[in-house]
């Protein structure tokens, strides 16, 4: 049996070993991240307002948390495994500039958390000081954590209709468990946190004094939005959100309404984010480098086309 004083040891180890992290989180390079933050009107507002409002911020990286939602190593449907697989590598780029100017990164890979249990980074976040939410957490189940439903009394329905699980591929996949951990490509740094809970986010926010919280990774119209540590419940708790939205895919067929290509699917749900939620930037503000676009989206095949003419 493990004496109790032996866990209190290893306890206080943990959280000693997470405040020096932190304390190097802080001394990094003195980064300022320069973001252009695009939002919309809600309907009240849209009749006297330009239907696309953009605003130059400068966010401190050291006050600033990176979730990362559901990059599995591996899905259920063929479609969006492939494309995460393809979003991944762009993805670890990001993080790993966040992480160098001071940013804190939080791994959120839903129900599979299990597999990082022993690891120092999991531990972070089981081990970090209580801190009470301003409002209480959303308890429905759903899909192994809590669930934040869309809210009637901020949000409209979805633009997109993803009642079919939203697989997009020629012959439907069928469901399935297919998960075990979050997808290889992605490092997960020792002054990184990985959980899939709403308390442990915010225990961990509060902690490490994080005021803005940037979502990125899968899926917007389903886990980015509803789970307990996604836009819905985050922007409840009152953090500064915002959604990085070349990093991010839906679930959608686009052979439901508005029988749009998936990609423009995708794009409608970032409007309805930015509208009734948080506003959203790119990638480029960090790194410099054009925006992510998976190569099958008719805008990147657009632009391969117009280099080509040019050469």
């Amino acid at each position: 049996m493990i004496r109790s004083s032996s866990v209190r040891s290893v306890r206080r180890i943990v959280f000693g070993l997470g405040l020096l992290l932190s304390a190097a989180r802080m001394f990094a390079a003195d980064a300022a991240w320069n973001l252009t933050l695009r939002s919309r009107p809600t309907p009240v507002e849209a009749k006297s307002a330009a239907p696309v409002q953009e605003r130059k911020v400068t966010w401190d990286p050291r006050k600033t948390a990176v979730i990362v939602c559901d990059m599995w190593d591996n899905h259920w449907c063929q479609g969006a495994a492939r494309r995460v697989g393809e979003l991944a590598g762009p993805m670890n780029e990001v993080l790993r500039k966040a992480r160098a100017d001071g940013a804190f990164i939080i791994h959120s890979p839903s129900s599979v958390t299990a597999f990082y249990q022993d690891t120092p980074q999991r531990r972070a976040a089981r081990t970090a000081p209580f801190a009470m939410t301003p409002i209480p957490l959303s308890t429905a189940d759903r899909w192994g954590t809590k669930w934040c439903w869309p809210d009637p009394l901020r949000e409209r329905d979805l633009p997109i209709d993803d009642a079919d699980m939203g697989c997009d591929c020629a012959v439907k996949c069928t469901i399935r468990d297919a998960w075990k951990r979050q997808i290889a490509t992605l490092q997960i740094d020792p002054a990184d946190a990985i959980t899939d809970d709403g308390q442990e986010t915010f225990n961990l926010l509060q902690s490490h004094h994080i005021d803005n919280v940037v979502m990125l990774g899968v899926h917007l119209n389903m886990c980015v939005l509803g789970r307990p540590f996604g836009i819905r419940q985050m922007v409840k708790l009152g953090k500064n959100v915002a959604l990085m939205r070349d990093m991010t895919d839906t679930m959608y067929n686009h052979e439901r309404r508005p029988q749009v290509n998936h990609f423009r699917g995708t794009d409608l749900v970032v409007e309805h984010v930015e509208q009734f939620w948080c506003p959203s930037f790119t990638s480029s503000d960090l790194t410099g480098r054009p925006e992510f676009r998976f190569h099958e989206d008719p805008k990147a095949v657009a632009v391969a086309d117009s280099a080509r003419e040019r050469r």
